[in-house]
Formats: structure tokens, C-alpha cells, sequence
């Protein structure tokens, strides 16, 4: 059974970082495409990025690039999510999602099949 355990959410100012982990259970990460998406209260899902871990392509929402990263650790089973310079509009409930298809865009992360329960992120001015 796909299990995702998010963690590292928190109150963080404005401008401040944080790194989000995602521990995998009951799969090879190996053979999965891994993801985050982000919900804010009132909105939609926003697909953020995605991670390809059998050919090692990354996605990227454009307006994200340069502030925030994805990473795994297969030794680990965990996938990461760096956030830079983070924005009061960065504040949301993260997830990470994985799927055994590949994920072409950052468009797709909401659209996995698997997903576990989100981690707060809430910016602060």
C-alpha cells in the first residue's frame, strides 16, 4: 500500500525558508513519479512540481522557479520540497503525491493517484 507522510510545515515569516519532507512507504520511490501541490483556504489545487525518478526529469511551476526545489533521497524513501523567499500567498496546506505514471508538468501533481495528508505552511508578514 502507497503511504506519504508529509512533514516540516510551520509559521515562518515572510522572506524566511523551509523544506517540506514527504516520507514514502509500501513502494520503490524508483519506479514512481513523486510530486507536491498545495491547496490555500477557499482555492483549488496548484500543482507545484514533480519529480521523474526513473529518467531523473523535475517540473517545475514557472512562477515557482528559483525559489522553490524538489529532491529525494532514495536511501531514505523521502521526497522534498526547498522553499526560498517564501510570500504570504505561499501560506496553504502542502501535499505530496506520487503515481507509477510519469508526470509530464507540474500541472499533474494534484491528479496522482496517491496521496497523504498535508502539512501547514503558514507565512507571516
Amino acid at each position: 500500500e502507497v503511504q506519504l507522510q508529509a512533514s516540516g510545515g510551520g509559521l515562518v515569516q515572510a522572506g524566511g525558508s523551509l523544506r517540506l519532507s514527504c516520507a514514502a512507504s509500501g513502494f520503490t520511490i524508483d519506479d514512481y513519479s513523486l510530486g507536491w501541490f498545495r491547496q490555500a483556504p477557499g482555492k483549488g489545487r496548484e500543482g507545484l512540481s514533480c519529480t521523474n525518478r526513473r529518467n531523473g526529469r523535475t517540473k517545475i511551476l514557472d512562477a515557482l522557479k528559483g525559489r522553490f526545489t524538489i529532491s529525494s533521497d532514495d536511501a531514505k524513501s523521502t521526497v522534498y520540497l526547498q522553499m526560498n523567499s517564501l510570500k504570504l500567498e505561499d501560506s496553504a496546506v502542502y501535499y505530496c503525491a506520487a503515481d507509477s505514471d510519469p508526470c509530464y508538468s507540474a500541472y499533474d501533481t494534484p491528479h496522482m493517484r496517491s496521496w497523504g495528508q498535508g502539512t501547514l505552511v503558514t507565512v507571516s508578514s
